[in-house]
């Protein structure tokens, strides 16, 4: 069985839902209901809500790898 650490028993601290701005409540943390929390996951599922990324050209991305493998092999 796992421990649970002091900080794990302790309640977390009620913010401000990221939909409508009530107190969060701890079933739906960080929500306040499950609406506003399905709302979000309906928000992620549908294409709102993205996380940019920047598209590498093939020269750029072999002197990143140039670079992690010159890194990796100092850190050896």
């Amino acid at each position: 069985m796992t421990e649970k650490g002091p900080s794990s028993d302790a309640p977390r601290r009620a913010r401000p839902c990221p939909e409508c701005s009530k107190l969060s409540v701890e079933p739906f943390y960080p929500f306040c209901s499950r609406r506003c929390s399905d709302v979000d996951l309906n928000r992620w599922l549908s294409g709102s809500y993205s996380v940019p990324v920047v598209e590498l050209e093939p020269e750029d991305l072999a002197e990143l790898e140039a670079r992690q493998n010159a890194e990796d092999s100092d850190e050896r």
